[in-house]
């Protein structure tokens, strides 16, 4: 059983909120681009692009967010790609163009691009998802094959964990009349990136439905305590090595997401120094156990957690009901423990 003691000095924050750090690679690595969209907003402005979007262009993405990828377009960007383009969004439906895009400075590239629709329980499009790889120019073949397969293998693979966390995300802030913003969506998103490296790394190894949970949820709090840490405040991890079905790592991997935040944000205001500490272990009788705790000041005792009027909170008992789990908050006289049961063969429910 490994255990890690960090020390969190000068975190990095983007300030406009949304992640730059390099402990969330995923795609980055794999050099596949991901943005996504909002088409119930004006004019279906970009709300999320991942770190190999930005290598890509060049652009930050505080100049991507809330503009239309129209801006990507220049002189010699060939009108019928566009309209092929926007006929399938207008159609919504999923449509695979290679379009001539331009970097932030100036210079030309071709991209593969597939846009697919994201919708809810009912067939409404909520969000748009586009992942693209850039081609070199000399490559524009409608039949790279490899190129397509690749692309249509991430994109069969995402779609439908965007759609259960994205899905999950607006009906809470609907039932709250709290909206979320942009970098708490990041995040989750992100949460699911490096999940994905995971699976990768998996498929190399063997054909496997499963992946070493171990890795991902060290990784995970490693990614989420370099971003939401401070001076003073330790992590220290106690993570058993299990290998776990994909659906329920996603699940749990979202839940150690919402855990983390909430305690590196809430549990040490106004105090110097902290500790949060995470375990993971295997039951007796097969699944796992998770803890999460810290030495902060606590839950207060008259909030109902995690059933309260807070997204993140709907959210975390929405996912543990999914997995079949059990969730346990103790206060603590210092701080707040909490532990999730998962009992083995969990079988995912929505």
């Amino acid at each position: 059983m490994a255990d890690i003691g960090i020390q969190l000095d000068d975190p990095l924050n983007d300030p406009d909120g949304h992640f730059e750090v390099s402990g969330f690679e995923g795609f980055a690595r794999a050099k596949v681009s991901m943005l996504i969209t909002n088409p119930n907003i004006e004019d279906n402005p970009i709300v999320y692009v991942n770190q190999a979007f930005t290598r890509a262009t060049g652009y930050a993405r505080s100049a991507c967010i809330g503009r239309n990828c129209r801006f990507l377009q220049g002189e010699k960007t060939e009108k019928a790609a566009v309209d092929r383009l926007r006929q399938g969004i207008e159609a919504n439906e999923t449509v695979s163009v290679d379009i001539l895009n331009y970097r932030a400075n100036g210079a030309p590239f071709m991209n593969r691009l597939i846009v697919s629709p994201i919708t809810d329980s009912k067939g409404r499009t909520q969000y748009y998802m586009g992942i693209q790889k850039e081609l070199l120019i000399n490559e524009r073949d409608p039949g790279a094959e490899s190129v397509n397969l690749q692309l249509m293998e991430v994109q069969d693979r995402v779609k439908s964990d965007l759609s259960m966390i994205i899905g999950m995300i607006r009906q809470q802030t609907i039932a709250t009349s709290v909206p979320d913003d942009y970098a708490a969506l990041s995040r989750r998103i992100e949460t699911l990136q490096l999940l994905y490296e995971e699976m990768k790394l998996s498929d190399t190894q063997s054909n496997s439905d499963s992946i070493q949970m171990g890795s991902f949820i060290s990784r995970l709090a490693c990614a989420i305590a370099h971003i939401e840490g401070r001076s003073g405040v330790r992590m220290n991890l106690q993570i058993e090595p299990l290998e776990v079905p994909i659906e329920v790592a996603t699940r749990v991997g979202l839940v150690v997401s919402e855990l983390l935040t909430n305690a590196f944000q809430h549990a040490f205001d106004r105090l110097d120094n902290g500790l949060v500490d995470v375990r993971m272990s295997q039951l007796s009788a097969g699944g796992l156990r998770l803890t999460v705790s810290d030495d902060g000041i606590g839950i207060p005792t008259n909030m109902q957690w995690p059933a309260s009027p807070t997204v993140g909170g709907r959210i975390i008992t929405g996912l543990i009901e999914g997995l079949e789990g059990t969730l346990h908050l103790v206060r603590g006289a210092a701080g707040s423990f909490v532990t999730i049961d998962v009992p083995a063969g969990a079988s995912v429910t929505e």
